[in-house]
């Protein structure tokens, strides 16, 4: 990789850390390239990314980031995880760890608030922001829908009388 090249993927490091809601760092212990393969289809899915890259490179993408503190936690050989959706990336590598031993979770951040490895399973716990808009919809449409309901139960009920002498009436 030349110096071109180091700096355009600094750059957009760089980017994806200005961007995103979540970053979880990840230690690859002797993942095959099928495992990775699947790890990445299964984030492509939710929304989210699995890159690996430089140790080195990605220190300095983080300088200057909410994510400056991950620095730390860069050391071997470890992967990046991120989304935009602050749940997404910590729950699809959460899951995955739990089949896959050879992919261990060493922390993350979520903006400038550090998680480590407790905190990441725990922010794969709780729901998406995609589910979380849905209950709130939800809870919003439920009393529009009863109050609906209440103001045509006397309607019909005046219809249904209305048509019970219209009968009697026929008979």
């Amino acid at each position: 990789m030349d110096r071109s090249q180091k700096t355009e993927a600094v750059a957009e490091l760089n980017r994806t850390f200005n961007e995103v809601g979540v970053v979880v760092v990840t230690r690859n212990l002797g993942m095959t390239v099928a495992q990775s393969t699947d790890l990445r289809n299964k984030m492509r899915e939710a929304g989210a990314s699995y890159k690996v890259s430089k140790n080195r490179l990605a220190k300095i993408a983080l300088e200057g980031t909410d994510y400056a503190g991950l620095s730390d936690l860069l050391t071997g050989p470890t992967a990046l995880s991120t989304s935009v959706d602050p749940v997404a990336a910590a729950k699809v590598v959460n899951e995955f760890a739990k089949t896959n031993d050879k992919l261990e979770i060493v922390g993350g951040a979520m903006g400038s608030t550090m998680l480590d490895v407790e905190g990441v399973k725990a922010l794969a716990s709780l729901p998406s922001l995609d589910e979380l808009r849905g209950k709130i919809v939800g809870l919003i449409q439920a009393p529009a829908q009863k109050l609906a309901s209440v103001t045509q139960a006397p309607a019909g009920q005046l219809a249904r009388v209305f048509g019970a002498y219209g009968a009697k009436d026929a008979a």
